[in-house]
């Protein structure tokens, strides 16, 4: 029962774009995308702990929580971004 389910719901998916690096190139871009609104927007940074790599002085409170935080919201973006432009034939 479980599997008849599964296939009734797998082969109701849109297809999904396999790797190539034009994907990988809207990722990153998404990601660093995320990553300048997120130096903006952020209200109170450098609250948590910071990163361990020496930062250019424009980035001394940009952390961990703001890396992360930046990052999901980059993936979120940037799936959205893959999905839809493979739907719409563009990838």
């Amino acid at each position: 029962m479980l599997y008849t389910t599964l296939l009734a719901v797998a082969s109701n998916l849109p297809p999904t774009p396999s790797w190539s690096p034009m994907v990988g190139l809207v990722m990153i871009l998404a990601n660093l995308f995320a990553v300048a609104i997120g130096y903006r927007a952020i209200q109170n940074p450098g609250k948590g702990p910071s990163l361990p790599v020496g930062m250019p002085p424009v980035l001394k409170k940009f952390g961990i929580p703001e890396l992360l935080g930046t990052l999901s919201f980059g993936h979120l973006l940037g799936t959205g971004l893959i999905l839809g432009l493979s739907n719409a034939g563009v990838l």
